[in-house]
């Protein structure tokens, strides 16, 4: 996560949709007021200077829009260019799976991931009801519930979704590809589990077109 009162923009970083990527290609351009929030090398510089915040949500690495009053307020929020990645939730969610498995923290989700199949992990109902209750744009509600997004860049069309980026900031972007899942192939996706993501990430599939 980046608020730039400099340039202007918030930059919101959704898990498992290129984010990284994205922090540090705006990293390149950094300006000393920036706020930044992640494992990138500033981030991780500049982190200290955020142990004292009292904000309205937990500040890391994904915080949301509606966790980072008390860094800027509504004003700052309205007047700047909101942004985040996204990605086909068919990809998302696999991706998602695959990096629980790799993981060694104590989570009810890794847990879960390293005990059974993609399938199954799908079929438990606390994993339906977070992907229900997580769409793209819940992250970019603010505190009253508007969608305050200026631009939703689909990784799959970063060419002609970045322009409206690129021009608020007067220059290009080079995305690095970094932070990589463990291979994720959309032929673990049966009929019906295809089925069962694009009802639990219906508001996904349908706010950014991706095909069901």
């Amino acid at each position: 996560m980046i608020i730039s009162p400099g340039r202007g923009y918030i930059f919101i970083h959704i898990p498992k949709t290129g984010g990284t990527s994205m922090a540090l290609a705006l990293e390149e351009r950094a300006m000393k007021d920036d706020i930044m929030l992640g494992d990138t090398p500033k981030a991780r510089k500049r982190r200290r200077k955020l142990k004292d915040v009292q904000a309205s949500g937990r500040l890391w690495k994904h915080s949301r829009i509606r966790d980072i009053y008390g860094l800027v307020d509504q004003a700052r929020i309205d007047a700047s260019f909101c942004f985040t990645l996204v990605r086909n939730p068919y990809d998302r969610v696999l991706s998602y799976y695959h990096w629980l498995r790799g993981q060694s923290f104590d989570h009810r989700a890794v847990r879960l991931a390293k005990a059974v199949s993609f399938g199954d992990f799908l079929a438990d109902a606390q994993t339906q009801a977070t992907l229900r209750a997580h769409p793209y744009s819940s992250y970019m509600a603010d505190a009253d519930g508007r969608d305050t997004c200026a631009a939703y860049v689909r990784l799959e069309h970063l060419a002609t979704d970045l322009a409206p980026l690129e021009h608020h900031l007067g220059f290009a972007l080079n995305l690095p590809h970094v932070n990589e899942s463990p291979a994720a192939d959309r032929a673990d996706y049966s009929d019906s589990l295809r089925k069962l993501v694009a009802d639990l990430c219906s508001d996904d599939f349908e706010k950014f077109g991706y095909p069901v």
